[in-house]
């Protein structure tokens, strides 16, 4: 589903938002290798200060999954800024009606299981639709975009192929760069639903969408901070120890073969679970008095488990 955060709701969807970043600094820092400015996890330009709209692709868990930006080519824009080495010396596009697409990515992690249809997964054709949609229900007639020969492959397979190139292919930082254009026609929208094969709305109602990606986010925390939490107290013996339980630990100590040490253990694993093991520290003095006893990964964990809960 698709959610588009501009400056009208981009307070109500801060978090949201947020997570964009964070996907923008994995896939073009992280996975890609581009230049970009990093901080503190997240990549965030000078054009996202100028209120651009951001179609943001999320699963059925609320989770970003994809993302890309729309900004106005009236103002500063990357085309005209950064990239017009590209236009040949031609004067940049500048047009209410004509805005730049930048800063596409979708998160791999998550597509692995997915369905994909020639090699396209359903969360690039989702997000490559909701970006005309959007721009055609608020009067942008063309999408302009720098692109890269692979994406230009992967516009093409999925029914979106550029109608125009401007200028010419050069090499700009670690890829070669082309400059596309793409009409916001009812043509182009159909032909990239009939590759996804999508028949519904794909927009999230936003009260929905911000519940279910609060929840996904609680969730998510709960799950961290459960893996953060030590599995066992800190050791305390008990007052006494039971003749039984010192039977035990002169057995283990005495112990020669791993299956004398797995009967010694599983006697002491009882105890434990019936009166509480008394005397860890005679347990750590068993195994670090005698180094060269072997006890496997087994072993040692069982006797992790007779701390007292």
């Amino acid at each position: 589903m698709i959610l588009v955060i501009d400056a009208l709701n981009e307070a109500k969807f801060s978090k949201i938002l947020d997570e964009v970043y964070k996907l923008r600094a994995r896939v073009f820092s992280g996975r890609l290798g581009w230049e970009v400015a990093v901080e503190d996890g997240r990549e965030i330009d000078q054009y996202d200060k100028l209120n651009p709209a951001h179609i943001v692709c999320l699963d059925d868990d609320g989770e970003v999954v994809g993302c890309m930006r729309l900004l106005q080519t009236t103002g500063p824009h990357m085309l005209a800024d950064i990239f017009f080495e590209l236009l040949d010396g031609e004067a940049p596009l500048r047009s209410a009606q004509i805005w730049e697409a930048t800063r596409f990515c979708i998160d791999t992690d998550k597509l692995k299981g997915r369905e994909n249809r020639n090699s396209i997964s359903h969360y690039t054709s989702e997000l490559m639709l909701g970006c005309f949609e959007y721009a055609q229900s608020s009067g942008i007639l063309d999408i302009v975009a720098v692109i890269d020969p692979v994406m230009n492959r992967v516009m093409k397979r999925s029914g979106n192929a550029p109608y125009d190139y401007i200028g010419s292919t050069k090499p700009m930082g670690v890829v070669s760069a082309m400059t596309a254009l793409m009409d916001c026609t009812d043509e182009r929208i159909q032909s990239i639903r009939n590759f996804a094969g999508i028949t519904h709305d794909i927009f999230a109602d936003e009260d929905k969408a911000l519940a279910l990606f609060n929840k996904g986010a609680k969730a998510k925390a709960i799950a961290n901070d459960i893996a953060l939490e030590p599995k066992h107290a800190p050791l305390a013996p008990a007052a006494q120890k039971s003749d039984l339980q010192q039977y035990c630990f002169e057995q283990l100590s005495k112990a020669n073969s791993e299956k004398e040490i797995a009967a010694a253990l599983d006697l002491l694993k009882l105890l434990s679970e019936k009166i509480g093991t008394d005397d860890v520290s005679e347990l750590q003095r068993i195994t670090r008095d005698l180094p060269q006893r072997t006890f496997t990964a087994t072993s040692l964990t069982e006797m992790e488990e007779l701390r007292p809960i």
